[in-house]
């Protein structure tokens, strides 16, 4: 097993990935770190955990829509242009809904956390 250290955010992560993946993991680690940039250039200023939460419903975001059109691709039916593939960047009303879905998951966190 390979060990990567990947820094994203700003800070230094390491991680464990199999032989030969090494580079993988270093490029989904830059897509990563491109999309928590991209919040602090909209000026968005949080703390790491809730950099990383937003960049990945981003990805996960993404990941939904990519597979919603490989199944319908797969079905044979038309696909429509996803929002994300029309313009460049980060979409500031998505961003702004991330930050209200983080908000929430923050909140349900911490009714858990309670004692």
């Amino acid at each position: 097993m390979a060990q990567v250290t990947v820094r994203v955010g700003g800070y230094s992560h390491p991680v464990a990935c199999q032989d030969g993946q090494e580079r993988h993991l270093t490029n989904m680690a830059a897509e990563v770190d491109k999309r928590i940039g991209a919040l602090k250039a909209m000026g968005m200023q949080f703390g790491e955990t809730r950099m990383l939460l937003l960049a990945a419903l981003q990805l996960a975001d993404e990941t939904s829509d990519l597979t919603s059109e490989n199944a319908a691709l797969k079905a044979g039916g038309a696909v429509a242009p996803a929002a994300s593939a029309s313009a460049p960047g980060i979409d500031p009303a998505l961003a702004q809904r991330l930050n209200r879905v983080a908000e929430a998951i923050e909140a349900i966190a911490a009714t858990l956390e309670a004692p």
